[in-house]
């Protein structure tokens, strides 16, 4: 007798101290139910975690902590339904507290038996929201880092056609000032050369677009006026999308400086109004807004210039929105666009230090934005002036290509200076050593030691008061100058080489 009270007494000691430490797990919601889903039970983590006070849920059906979608479509029943059949029922989902709010939950459904009876279910539930936000940023963090390297490839092979393409404009841009000089008013050839003119300057056109979705644009940053410069292209927008499109301008007044290359800005632009005005076959309205934002975000924290371009037109199907920015990508039908116009944007923003976003729903429109890093350090622009085609001196030529040498010698002596030729930097050195030179044009790529940025710092530091002109079509090298040196872009114009020329220090 006295044995079966000390078990008896065991027993009711274990169960007691059982109870106490369910009863106390802060972290986990521990309770019971009874076969139909009856809370029976309840513990300190159910009350931490969900907000009910034992006295409050004790009595009530389990499904009060589902949504109300969830238990619309029966997902309660189930879930008991599946733990008495299977033996265990498992999911993460969304549960509701109290007070209303929603966490994201790990649960666990036991069925329990006694005599091969169901006598009830035991419930386990944890919030796992942190975890499951962290998990989703990790995520995210993948997603975008696979995405940069997809970019980054279709950048260096765009980058590579590019430099490649850019010497072929260029050998037919230096030509074509000498086909106008030679054909004089023959009013058919005329037309020829200006068709080779166009179609060259197309060609250029499209090279700039990969360049710049490729981050080897050899640019021209300075500090700007975004509302300026908006107010400055807003006659070529308002032409660019036509008279079934209206657009709205909501510009900051006193939005920070951003330093950017003003054609690759207007360019993004452009683009972005010609694609929203695309979005809206039956016209509507475009709105385009600057303002200051300040982000706190991993991907891009600090302060921005946020510039939207938002359409009201069709959207964008959420299969083709991870595409948008790939070249050559377009959902326009054939001859209605290249695909390389958000390249462009992209490729842009990105060479600016800053970012783009797009937010997009089918059927309601699209939102592009621009977000340009804040400039806290740089000068006022200098207003750029034109200067007179002309110039006479001695320019030494440094370019390894025959043809773009032979150009570019036509075009400079068509500005009346006298040319010496060499192709590579070490001889560009040798000649610099035996003569004397008003100016050297020099290639960034090239073969040998040193490369044209090379030549020019070296220049620098032997010959400061020998004015240097570098040019480029493509070249990382360039992207690192920043102002120390003068870069044309291939391919260029007679005039644009002259301006460039008259604008160097002497």
């Amino acid at each position: 007798m006295a044995q079966n009270d000390k078990q008896q007494r065991d027993l009711f000691e274990s169960e007691r101290n059982f109870r106490l430490l369910v009863e106390g797990v802060a972290d986990y919601a521990l309770y019971m139910l009874d076969p139909t889903g009856i809370i029976t039970s309840w513990n300190i983590g159910g009350q931490r975690i969900k907000g009910y006070a034992p006295d409050e849920i004790v009595g009530r059906h389990f499904s009060c902590f589902y949504t109300e979608a969830d238990r619309n479509n029966g997902k309660p029943a189930r879930a008991i339904k599946i733990a008495r059949e299977q033996g265990r029922y498992e999911e993460e989902g969304w549960r509701v507290r109290k007070d209303g709010t929603f966490f994201w939950a790990s649960v666990v459904i036991d069925p329990i038996t006694e005599d091969g009876q169901l006598i009830g279910f035991a419930k386990i539930t944890r919030d796992i929201t942190e975890r499951r936000e962290a998990e989703l940023k990790l995520e995210q963090m993948q997603q975008q880092l696979a995405e940069s390297q997809k970019l980054d490839a279709l950048g260096q092979l765009t980058g590579g056609v590019a430099h490649d393409f850019n010497n072929l404009l260029m050998v037919i841009t230096g030509s074509i000032f000498t086909l106008k000089k030679a054909i004089g008013s023959d009013a058919k050839l005329q037309r020829a050369v200006t068709a080779i003119e166009t179609a060259t300057r197309r060609g250029a056109a499209l090279t700039s677009q990969l360049l710049t979705f490729a981050r080897r644009q050899s640019v021209n940053p300075q500090p700007i006026d975004i509302a300026e410069r908006i107010a400055a292209v807003r006659e070529v927008l308002d032409t660019g999308v036509g008279g079934s499109v209206n657009l709205s301008f909501d510009i900051e007044r006193a939005t920070w400086p951003v330093t950017v290359d003003i054609a690759e800005l207007e360019t993004a632009l452009v683009n972005l109004a010609i694609n929203a005005r695309d979005a809206m076959p039956r016209g509507g309205t475009i709105a385009i807004t600057a303002q200051n934002v300040t982000l706190d975000d991993n991907t891009a924290a600090g302060d921005y210039v946020a510039i939207s371009v938002e359409d009201s037109g069709t959207g964008i199907a959420p299969d083709v929105l991870g595409r948008i920015f790939d070249p050559f990508f377009t959902t326009k039908p054939i001859g209605k666009g290249t695909g390389l116009g958000l390249s462009q944007v992209h490729g842009f923003a990105h060479q600016a230090g800053g970012t783009v976003r797009v937010e997009s729903k089918l059927g309601k429109g699209t939102k592009v934005t621009l977000l340009l890093p804040r400039d806290r350090n740089s000068p006022q622009p200098d207003r750029p002036t034109l200067a007179d085609v002309g110039g006479s001196g001695t320019v030494l030529l440094v370019e390894d290509n025959p043809d773009v040498a032979s150009a570019t010698t036509s075009l400079l002596e068509q500005l009346g200076y006298t040319v010496r030729l060499v192709s590579d930097a070490e001889a560009a050195l040798r000649e610099i050593e035996r003569e004397s030179f008003d100016l050297v044009f020099s290639d960034i790529i090239m073969p040998g030691a040193m490369d044209g940025l090379g030549l020019a710092r070296r220049l620098k530091v032997i010959r400061p008061d020998l004015p240097v002109l570098l040019a480029t079509g493509y070249s990382d090298a360039a992207a690192t100058v920043r102002g120390d040196f003068s870069i044309l872009r291939k391919p260029y114009e007679i005039h644009q080489l002259s301006q460039a020329i008259a604008k160097l220090p002497r």
